[in-house]
């Protein structure tokens, strides 16, 4: 290990809670000969949060305490704070006396703008803080067109970023080797982690829903789709009745695992069209990231401009029938009640339901995404905007406009047997496969043996789809004019 070139440094965990192969513990532990960790509970982030009852929150806090013990276990341990992160981190660096603070890049607009303020409050103090690249294999200039642009469209950018790779990009961060450096801090600083009530917070079913926090849940999971489902991942992955996925996805978000591993696993399983897939996967992440860094105003506004001039229809009504899963249309139905029941949803129904909104019930994307972000467990402000954009044929490397999910032929094709719909849709159980994706043409009488009317004890579809299609095409022909015009400009 190098020898320290400054006599202490701190650590701020952010979205990044593990000890193994982390880039920023792993240079603060290289260049300083003492190392303090802190995590901080941004009362700027949990004040804005519309629930008491937050999953989010509860998770954080497993990890939380995984985390300590992990840090415990070697020598140092976790300072915990509540408060506002552009504070607390200056405050903290100051009492500790530390030269430097280490943390993970990040790239939502409202956290570059967190991480410019205490870079300038820690410059007052003679401190600097040092932000490394570790939720993404690559971010900044390091994969543009050869025009010295970043990239718009996800094939070219894929294509780059794989033309890119080195193995020195992917290597695993000895974040392990610490040599004693890890420290706890003073005992005037130290305490112990809060609770849920302390941070003003209740218990959640995370626990009944069968979701473990941390770096075990996470390599669980993990060692669970490497060893059999990854080389299937390309085959299995639309069906939401199959277990298909890797189900980490809340786990890359809160950054107990890392990915890199995930990138190393899939490379050395290259060829294979299911690890050749979850690659890409990974490559999508990266891309949403850089996106949302590079093009801050798609957080609020289309991220092309002139899909602004889209005038969506204003349906309170609508909204609370899709949010509740009530649209009559049970595949789009069975995914939102999924989402309700456990702030997950599968991808494959995140890009159906998505279009449902936008082109069936013609209401704004942002809509969407905004409810979203208050029901996914691992909810991402870039690939949440990139994929409600991608659904809105707004966004980069967008469905097009004319192109429109068909929530039947969707539910047919990925749901055939309909044994994700009985799950979460019980009132349609005894409904016959041929009759399931559609009930409402099941006969009168028919439903009555059944004993399930459709209007009474299932929602009538609350749209036409083929009126809706024609409605849609409608409404973006201004886009089309628009286009049109700028091209003839």
């Amino acid at each position: 290990m190098p020898s320290a070139t400054h006599p202490s440094a701190l650590v701020w965990f952010r979205r990044d809670l593990r000890t193994t192969d982390h880039i920023p513990l792993a240079a603060a532990l290289a260049n300083a000969a003492t190392v303090y960790c802190v995590f901080v509970f941004d009362s700027d982030i949990l004040d804005r949060l519309p629930s008491r009852q937050d999953r989010r929150v509860e998770f954080i806090l497993g990890c939380l305490h995984e985390l300590a013990a992990a840090l415990q276990a070697r020598g140092g341990d976790l300072i915990v704070r509540h408060g506002r992160a552009t504070e607390e981190i200056p405050a903290l660096a100051r009492q500790l006396g530390v030269s430097s603070v280490y943390a993970g890049r990040d790239y939502e607009p409202a956290a570059k703008q967190r991480d410019a303020e205490v870079a300038a409050s820690l410059a007052t103090q003679g401190q600097q803080l040092h932000l490394l690249r570790d939720q993404v294999i690559f971010d900044g200039d390091a994969v543009l067109t050869q025009a010295g642009r970043p990239y718009t469209v996800f094939t070219p950018y894929k294509n780059a970023w794989l033309k890119r790779l080195t193995v020195a990009d992917y290597a695993c961060a000895d974040s392990a080797s610490d040599n004693g450096r890890l420290r706890p801090p003073p005992p005037a600083l130290a305490g112990p982690l809060p609770d849920l009530a302390g941070l003003g917070f209740a218990t959640t079913d995370l626990a009944p829903l069968g979701i473990t926090p941390g770096m075990s849940g996470a390599q669980t999971l993990w060692a669970d789709f490497r060893a059999g489902r990854m080389a299937r991942y390309a085959q299995l992955r639309d069906f939401p009745a199959l277990k298909g996925v890797s189900y980490l996805s809340v786990h890359l978000r809160f950054g107990t695992i890392s990915p890199r591993e995930l990138v190393r696993a899939a490379l050395a399983q290259a060829g294979n069209a299911g690890a050749d897939t979850w690659l890409s996967e990974l490559i999508w992440r990266d891309f949403y990231f850089m996106i949302l860094d590079r093009f801050p105003h798609a957080e609020h506004r289309a991220f092309k401009p002139e899909y602004d001039a889209i005038h969506w229809d204003d349906w309170p009504e609508g909204l609370t029938a899709w949010q509740q899963g009530r649209t009559g249309y049970p595949l789009v139905d069975a995914a939102m009640r999924q989402l309700l029941h456990s702030g997950w949803m599968h991808n494959r129904l995140r890009m159906v339901v998505a279009s449902f909104l936008c082109k069936d019930l013609g209401l704004d994307w942002r809509h969407g995404e905004a409810w979203f972000a208050r029901q996914l467990n691992d909810f991402d402000l870039a690939a949440n905007n990139g994929g409600w954009q991608w659904a809105a044929s707004s966004g980069c490397d967008a469905q097009p406009w004319f192109r429109i999910f068909n929530p039947v032929t969707q539910s047919e094709k990925f749901d055939p047997e309909g044994r994700f719909i009985r799950r979460y849709v019980p009132e349609l159980a005894k409904v016959p496969d041929k009759y399931l994706h559609a009930p409402w043409k099941l006969a009168r009488r028919d439903q009555e043996a059944l004993g399930v009317i459709i209007g009474r004890d299932y929602p009538a579809p609350i749209v036409d789809h083929a009126a809706a299609r024609e409605k849609t095409l409608a409404r973006y022909a201004v886009v089309k004019k628009a286009e049109a015009d700028a091209s003839e400009a």
